[in-house]
């Protein structure tokens, strides 16, 4: 077999291009952790990666080798919430890691990522990570990966199996080394002609720097000074930067970078092309104008054909576009026949002074997702009483916009039953309320009761019980068998009359909370 230090090294081959998908908190950002030598994991809000970072390490810095082996990693969220972020990373990768703890084995978002490695058609290596854990059962984490069609190679199947602790360092060079003989076997070959294109990973707003992206090279060679197109956006290359934030002027295939030089945010998920120069820089824009948006739940959140439905108006402001997707995508899971929420406005960046009077305008409130609060923003909100939310963890937002659209739904009124009394003497009467006297059928008859009296099964009146005697005593509560007098006080408009042989069917409201 050729050499694979050669093989990867050759000047036809490029680096691997590798996502590691998984279940959320199965150790996919702590493997890359471990490789990288860097502690990106323990500094993640909630111990989950909130978007996609990519990242091209040099294993042979950490291995002692002589020649230089590149490997370019995806770290995607394993949060269900990143669905459309995980998938874009595997559609730009060569090869995926499916990362499975071996405490937990197969859940949902590994059944996810399986599906979406499948779709890609993508070579991939199944790490059975946490095998440091005493009385894990590697044996039934790939009988369950066989039940979802993963035949590892010890089972007869085509699927490589390495077995790791990414805490414990354990066999992360046997990894590594999987990497590589599947690249060598899928044959990466390095295209340095025009025009460049990529993939753009990742947008947000720097304060200082303005517009920035993550892009992923996949032919050619980008420069600084290079006309950009992505969509309709044009940008002109100011400075990249590495994962590091090392200044680079060049990126060849396979090296993810960080540009600036943008007049907006640039869509997630799409396709860059290099231009000559400005004008064809401008036509290639012009040709793109028809390209669906990127998101669209500001419109899709509006839809109803009830007029009575109630809606909570909001803003968004979120740290990179990747996160406004995983909202969105979260957002129309959240229904309700009664209640329905806008959005009024989105964008990434800190939440201004801007956004605060457009939350005035519209009656709403505006939420932030890893942001800052500009000062006049604070100002200006405190003083028309506006709002304002922010998170650090997508599925806490989601919950608090669920409970917020809940307080739409109103308080929903519960009768807890409390007893029957017939009526036997019926005393004094005046327009609000009503002396009469019975005997208790069943349960009891407590003061401050609400009550409805019935004829014939038919509704007569409803009321409170607002003064409650046993024997010419003021009680608090009469119990079965026993008589009592009753000052029913009405609640309804018209005061029908209660009559001898009525029954009064009495009960307590209890207050419950709608939620969806």
């Amino acid at each position: 077999m050729t050499d694979l230090k050669d093989t990867i090294n050759s000047k036809n081959t490029r680096p691997p291009v590798v996502v590691v998908l998984g279940h959320v908190d199965h150790g996919k950002t702590r493997l890359l952790d471990t490789i990288r030598k860097t502690k990106v994991a323990e500094g993640e809000s909630g111990g989950i990666t909130q978007h996609i970072g990519a990242y091209q390490v040099d294993i042979s810095k950490f291995r002692n080798l002589e020649m230089s082996q590149k490997i370019t990693f995806l770290d995607t969220p394993g949060h269900e919430a990143f669905t459309a972020i995980r998938s874009r990373g595997a559609k730009v990768a060569d090869i995926a890691i499916l990362v499975v703890a071996a405490d937990e084995s197969v859940k949902p978002q590994t059944k996810e990522a399986i599906r979406i490695i499948k779709e890609e058609g993508i070579p991939f290596i199944v790490a059975i990570n946490k095998t440091d854990k005493e009385g894990v059962n590697i044996q039934k984490v790939k009988q369950d990966l066989a039940t979802e069609d993963v035949l590892v190679e010890e089972w007869g199947g085509k699927v490589p199996v390495v077995e790791i602790s990414a805490k414990a360092n354990r066999n992360i060079d046997a990894l590594l080394d999987m990497i590589l003989l599947v690249a060598e076997l899928e044959e990466l070959n390095e295209d340095l002609s025009l025009p460049v294109k990529g993939i753009i990973i990742e947008s947000n707003l720097d304060k200082r720097r303005g517009y920035v992206a993550t892009a992923l090279v996949q032919k050619g060679i980008l420069n600084i000074g290079d006309f950009i197109v992505v969509g309709t956006v044009i940008g002109k290359i100011k400075s990249m930067e590495d994962f590091t934030g090392k200044a680079m002027i060049q990126a060849k295939p396979s090296q993810p970078v960080l540009i600036t030089g943008w007049p907006t945010a640039p869509n997630i998920g799409k396709e860059f092309i290099v231009a000559l120069n400005k004008n064809e820089a401008t036509q290639i824009a012009e040709g793109n104008v028809n390209l669906a948006p990127l998101f669209s739940f500001f419109k899709g959140s509006v839809e109803t054909g009830d007029e009575n439905k109630k809606f909570l108006n909001l803003v968004f402001k979120s740290d990179v576009s990747s996160s406004l997707e995983a909202i969105e995508a979260s957002l129309k899971a959240v229904k309700s026949q009664e209640i329905g929420y806008r959005v009024i406005s989105y964008d990434i960046g800190n939440i201004s002074e801007a956004d605060v009077k457009t939350s005035i305008a519209s009656k709403c409130q505006v939420i932030g997702f890893r942001v800052g609060i500009e000062e006049s923003a604070k100002k200006l909100a405190d003083k028309e009483s506006i709002k304002i939310s922010n998170f650090e963890v997508i599925y806490e937002l989601i919950e608090y916009v669920r409970g917020e659209m809940g307080e739409l739904l109103g308080i929903e009124i519960k009768k807890n039953p409390l007893g029957k009394l017939k009526v036997l003497a019926v005393f004094k009467k005046d327009a609000r309320a009503q002396i009469f006297g019975g005997k208790v059928m069943s349960g009891k008859v407590t003061r401050g009761a609400i009550g409805d009296v019935t004829r014939n099964g038919a509704a007569v009146v409803s009321g409170k019980i607002a003064q409650l005697q046993h024997n010419k005593e003021d009680v608090s509560e009469v119990k079965e068998g026993l008589e009592a007098g009753i000052r029913f006080d009405a609640i309804s408009k018209d005061f029908s009359e209660v009559k001898v042989s009525d029954i009064l069917d009495t009960y307590e409201e209890e207050k419950i909370k709608r939620s969806i």
